[in-house]
C-alpha cells in the first residue's frame, strides 16, 4: 500500500512512494517502543534513594545489622533471615540502596540457611575475588552502590549450577 511520505532519491531519482512504516515511522516508532520496554522492564541498578558517600552517612542511614553485612561484609547466622522461607512471587532488592537485585522466579532453597538464587537480574551485582578468612571465593556485590551481598559458589543447580548465596539483611523483599 502507497502511503502519503514521498522519497525523491539523490542525483534526481524518481519520486516513489513508501508505505505507512516511512522512514520517521519507523525511527520514532523504535523510539516509542525503547520507551514502552523502559517502563515495562523494572529498574535493575538504578538505585532510588542518595547513597550515602561516607561511612558516618551509612552508619546513621543503615540499622546495625545491615551495616555489618553490607558494608562490613560480614555474614549474618544461618537460618536467621525471613527471607529464607519467603516464598511469594516478586523481586529482591539491595538493601541498602532498593536496587533490584534478583527475581523470586530465580530463588529455590539450597538446604545452606540464606536465601539463595541461581542467577542476578541482568547488570543488577558485580563480582570480584574474596580472598578473606583464608578462602578463595566470589564476593557479590550491588551493581547500584557496591554493597556486599554474599558470594556465589559453583554447587548451585543445573544448567550453570551457580548458588548466589546471599545474606537476608541485605536484602529487601518486594512482593509482586
Amino acid at each position: 500500500m502507497a502511503g502519503p511520505f514521498p522519497i525523491r532519491y539523490k542525483g534526481g531519482g524518481r519520486l516513489k512512494h513508501v508505505d505507512m512504516l516511512g522512514r520517521r515511522s519507523i525511527v520514532f516508532g523504535g523510539c516509542s517502543a525503547l520507551a514502552l520496554i523502559r517502563l515495562a522492564v523494572p529498574a535493575i541498578a538504578a538505585p532510588t534513594s542518595r547513597i550515602p558517600q561516607t561511612e558516618d552517612e551509612w552508619r546513621a542511614f543503615l540499622t546495625a545489622e545491615q551495616y555489618a553485612v553490607l558494608r562490613l561484609a560480614q555474614t549474618e547466622q544461618p537460618y536467621s533471615s525471613p527471607l529464607t522461607s519467603e516464598k511469594r512471587r516478586g523481586v529482591y532488592a539491595c538493601g541498602a540502596c532498593d536496587a533490584r537485585v534478583f527475581s523470586s522466579s530465580e530463588k529455590y532453597d539450597s538446604r545452606t540457611g540464606w536465601p539463595s538464587f541461581k542467577m542476578p537480574l541482568a547488570r543488577a551485582v558485580r563480582e570480584k575475588q574474596d580472598r578473606s578468612q583464608g578462602l578463595s571465593r566470589t564476593r557479590v556485590e550491588c551493581g547500584g552502590c557496591g554493597c556486599h551481598l554474599g558470594h556465589v559458589f559453583g554447587d548451585g543447580p543445573p544448567p550453570a549450577r551457580l548458588r548466589y548465596c546471599l545474606n537476608g539483611a541485605g536484602l529487601k523483599f518486594i512482593p509482586a
